[in-house]
């Protein structure tokens, strides 16, 4: 369990990591990152990410598109710079095909290691949309709205059937998951989507559960509904760009981490973008930020390093 005092606050990211903050995840996996190529303009291709990554002792990183399966990259990558382990993802957005077992069978015969459920196009998901919020807007809500304009915009996808039952594709994309061993990760669905997403995937003895970004606004999870979710077998992941650009407070995030415990937590960066820090050194403010607020250099190794490499190895 957490092994900190609760005293300390921190409203804002500890933008200057000590070497302690880099010792404590070092070896660490970032199981969120979206860096070029990309649809979307990125301050990083995946080669110099790796390069970078190896140069401050950290071990890989999961190439996330939204619209593209990433496990052809990663093979390469990997295979380019010795010491870094690349991996694979596919989002069921509309651009694979939406929730399609295909898609899922296919990305498992391709070594993907995580499946996303939808994220830009979930029905829980209103950033991107015209009708949608337009606060915070992240970075792919432009792509959204784009193609909204030029009459490209199929239904939000939701996982539940009208009686609130996983619909039937979204069972067979499940079983495929547990069929390759891939590490199913809720996306941006909804709170009743993801505890029924994550009730199935129990039901159905997946080993390799993640709830995304647990705080970020389209989630917004509860500590208590964390926990319920932890306690259900699912790791909970806390992105750094939630709390970084201001879409949770840091508060917030502490208070789960704790309620839930950081032997149940993963941390990731959810970095790539323009206007962000680099992605290693966004980690390092991480554990920085984390240790200023009384989490132990173990705790923020065993989120940053031994959990997220337990998931993803």
């Amino acid at each position: 369990m957490y092994g900190g005092c609760h005293t300390a606050i921190v409203s804002v990211t500890n933008e200057n990591p000590t070497p302690e903050a880099w010792a404590a995840i070092e070896g660490g996996y970032d199981l969120q990152v979206h860096v070029a190529p990309d649809v979307i303009e990125r301050r990083i291709d995946d080669l110099d990410l790796a390069k970078d990554f190896l140069a401050h002792g950290l071990k890989g990183f999961v190439l996330k598109s939204h619209y593209f399966p990433t496990a052809e990259r990663a093979q390469v990558v990997t295979k380019a710079v010795p010491g870094i382990r690349a991996f694979g993802a596919i989002v069921l957005n509309h651009s694979i095909g939406g929730l399609n077992p295909v898609a899922v069978e296919l990305a498992g015969r391709s070594k993907c290691r995580i499946v996303w459920m939808p994220t830009v196009d979930a029905a829980n998901e209103t950033a991107g949309r015209p009708d949608g919020t337009k606060k915070h807007l992240p970075f792919w809500a432009k792509i959204q709205l784009e193609l909204a304009s030029i009459g490209i915009a199929p239904p939000p996808m939701t996982v539940l059937d009208a009686d609130g039952e996983l619909r039937p594709e979204v069972r067979t994309c499940l079983e495929l998951i547990r069929k390759y061993d891939m590490i199913l990760a809720t996306g941006h669905l909804g709170r009743k989507e993801i505890l029924a997403l994550v009730r199935a995937a129990k039901e159905m003895n997946l080993q390799r559960v993640m709830v995304t970004h647990a705080e970020f606004p389209s989630q917004s999870l509860t500590s208590a509904e964390q926990v319920e979710l932890a306690d259900l077998g699912a790791m909970i992941e806390h992105c750094f760009t939630t709390m970084h650009t201001g879409k949770a407070s840091w508060e917030t995030v502490f208070d789960s981490i704790r309620q839930v415990g950081p032997e149940r937590c993963i941390i990731s960066t959810d970095l790539g973008q323009t206007i962000n820090p680099p992605v290693s050194d966004g980690f390092a403010m991480f554990a920085q930020t984390l240790m200023d607020a009384g989490f132990s250099a173990d705790d923020v190794r065993r989120m940053a390093v031994t959990n997220a490499g337990a998931m993803i190895e």
